[in-house]
């Protein structure tokens, strides 16, 4: 599984870089932040989901830890997704957030 910092997806969300990032948490805890242009889709709702998904963009995936994402990210390669993993998740996320 491919993975990023938190750190390094800060230096390409800053650079202006069109990303895919969805954020794989449940819904109270993507009301306290979640990182700018992040789409929200819990964990749960991937399998049911995978039609707003384009399958010709790479994502980077983010939850609370990276535990989450990182199922998620397995789940997305078995499918097919070009996927990668934001390791430490939103605790290692020090830059702004979009409420």
């Amino acid at each position: 599984m491919k993975e990023i910092t938190a750190k390094e997806l800060a230096e390409k969300v800053k650079a202006g870089e069109k990303l895919s990032i969805i954020d794989v948490r449940e819904d109270e805890e993507v009301a306290q932040g979640k990182i700018p242009g992040a789409k929200h889709i819990p964990l749960g709702e991937i399998p049911e989901r995978l039609d707003k998904i384009d399958k010709n963009e790479h994502h980077y995936l983010v939850c609370r830890s990276g535990g989450r994402s990182g199922k998620a990210c397995g789940f997305l390669e078995n499918e097919g997704f070009d996927v990668t993993n934001m390791e430490g998740g939103m605790l290692s996320w020090e830059d702004e957030v979009e409420k």
